[in-house]
This record gives structure tokens, C-alpha cells and sequence, in this order.
């Protein structure tokens, strides 16, 4: 089944640190949109500044994006049932999993994207797509497959997941939000990780890839195209691993200038890449994090 929805739906994640990749994604998906429909778009909010969101909602332009804001504890309304892995991630990774049920039921199909990306094509095209009667659709990720000894599921046997099954990046998500949730699928996701917490790595990435083996549509690899990528003619470009506002990044450098070009047409156009140290001082607050609710939520239950 192909979008039919009167506007096209997306939903991101922000925290104030990344806001200025926010701005460069929403800037991009706007100069490439050559659609009638307005764009409807939920942005959730991870303790973004009232000053920062007023810069963000001037950098775009308000005939092509209707922009609802929410704040991450009205998505995930009951946070102490998360899992806490051992990841350097932010809890905000698992909102995509409470998506279908924070957007108004009438939404029927939803586009899901991390914020560090940008657009290069028509989101149009990637929205028209037909599902085939997939609950999600997505790109494979650079591990390929559950068996990578990268990224992949390193206890795939275990789960009884044949080597070759492909294992898709959940940073681009087209997602059926009816069958989502006919499929209880955020439920049996995070009991998923809870359940296998010491192997997931990337945790939601990995929940989603386990209980939707072989369930998952398969997208032209084009609209996830990874930083390290050599594709020519991306449609997005995901900015996995080291971001480009950091003086260590080193992968694509047309990748990172096409960054930079849609990031100079927002109200950050003066930014200039910033040390390495303020990436790493951002993991460390995510492990301080996981670990301070893991006292917590001990102690509640004691």
C-alpha cells in the first residue's frame, strides 16, 4: 500500500546539543520537497532551550512544514520500564518504538528520521513508497547481516535467526502505524532488549532487528547512505559515528560539505566544527545517566 495520507508525517528526535543538525535535516528535506502537501512534522524534544527552538522554527520555512512539538516525557510517558543497556545512546533512542502510539491515530503511516541526517532527494519518492504489506521498511545496515561481528546480533543463533537474515539501520524508519500496533510491536521490543540487554549494542536497532527478521521491507539502499558511504548520488546521507561538527570527523568530506551547505542556510550559517572532547563529555553524560536511573529504579524497588 502506497502513502495516501493528506500530508506526509515525520518524526525526529532533538537535544539541545544536536539542534543545529536538526536544523540542517529540516532545511534540506525543504529545499529538495517539491510536494503540494504540507509536511507534518512532530519534533520531540530532549531538554532543547527555548532560545533554540525559536532559531530552529526560523530556520524553516512555515509554508512547507506544519511543526508540532512534544516533549520526550509526554512520548514515553513511563520511562522507568526502559531498558538500561550499556550503550553510550540516550534514552531518546527509544522513542521511535512509542511513535504509533503518540501520533493521533488517523496517521496511518509515518516517517521516521535520526537527526543527523540530511535530505538530497524528494521525500516524496521515499513516502510514495508501496510497503507491501510490511509493518516497516528500511535500509541494511552496514553489518549486512545478523551474522556481522559488527553491529550485527551476536547471539543470533541463540534466537534461532538464520546467518544470512539482513539486518536494517533504524535510524530511517517508514513505519505502518496501524500494523505496529495490531503486532504489540514496542512491547515485545523492549522486552526484547530487556531480555538480551548484555548483546545489544545498538539497543533499539537491535530489539527491532530480532522481532522483525525477515518481516521488514527493503529500501533502495540510497536513502540511508552512511558517512563512509562512496554512493555519488545519495538520497540521504546518515551521519553515523563521528558527526561532521566535530574537528575529528573523517569520513565523506562531499558528504560533510553538503552539510555545511544546508546548515548556512539556517540560523546557525556561522558554526564552525567544534573539538572532539565536547563528543566524548556527551557519551560519558549518556553512561552517567543510564547509570544514576539504574540506582533509582533499585531503589524504588527495594
Amino acid at each position: 500500500m502506497e502513502g495516501t495520507n493528506e500530508t506526509i508525517s515525520i518524526v525526529t528526535v532533538c537535544d539541545n546539543h544536536y539542534a543545529l543538525m536538526l536544523a540542517a535535516l529540516l532545511k534540506s528535506l525543504e529545499v529538495n520537497y517539491k510536494g503540494k502537501k504540507r509536511i507534518d512534522l512532530h519534533i520531540i524534544d530532549d531538554g532543547l532551550k527555548e532560545g533554540t527552538i525559536e532559531k530552529i522554527a526560523r530556520s524553516v520555512d512555515k509554508q512547507v512544514f506544519d511543526i508540532t512539538w512534544l516533549k520526550l516525557e509526554d512520548a514515553i510517558r513511563d520511562r522507568s520500564e526502559l531498558p538500561l543497556d550499556n550503550s553510550t545512546f540516550p534514552l531518546n533512542v527509544y522513542v521511535r518504538l512509542f511513535i504509533p502510539h503518540f501520533l493521533p491515530s488517523s496517521t496511518g503511516r509515518v516517517l521516521y528520521l535520526d537527526v543527523d541526517m540530511i535530505a538530497e532527494a524528494d521525500i516524496s519518492m521515499l513516502w510514495n513508497v508501496d510497503m507491501e504489506d510490511k509493518v516497516v521498511a528500511g535500509v541494511v545496515d552496514r553489518s549486512g547481516t545478523v551474522s556481522s561481528t559488527w553491529g550485527g546480533i551476536t547471539n543470533y543463533q541463540e534466537l534461532g535467526l538464520d546467518p544470512d537474515t539482513k539486518y536494517f539501520n533504524s535510524g530511517l524508519l517508514l513505519i505502518d502505524t496501524r500494523k505496529w500496533r495490531e503486532q504489540d510491536i514496542t512491547r515485545r521490543v523492549l522486552k526484547c532488549i530487556q531480555e538480551n540487554s548484555r548483546y545489544a549494542g545498538f539497543p533499539d536497532q537491535y530489539g527491532l532487528n530480532v522481532v522483525l527478521a525477515g518481516q521488514w521491507l527493503e529500501l533502495d539502499s540510497k536513502w540511508n547512505c552512511y558517512a563512509m558511504s562512496t554512493e555519488e548520488s545519495p538520497y540521504i546521507i546518515h551521519f553515523i559515528g563521528i558527526k561532521p561538527i566535530y574537528t575529528s570527523y573523517e569520513y565523506s568530506s562531499n558528504y560533510k560539505e553538503r552539510f555545511f551547505h544546508y546548515l548556512r542556510l539556517t540560523e546557525w550559517s556561522n558554526f564552525r566544527p567544534v573539538s572532539n572532547n565536547f563528543r566524548l563529555l556527551k557519551k560519558l553524560y549518556n553512561k552517567v545517566v543510564k547509570r544514576w536511573r539504574r540506582i533509582v529504579n533499585g531503589r524504588q524497588k527495594s
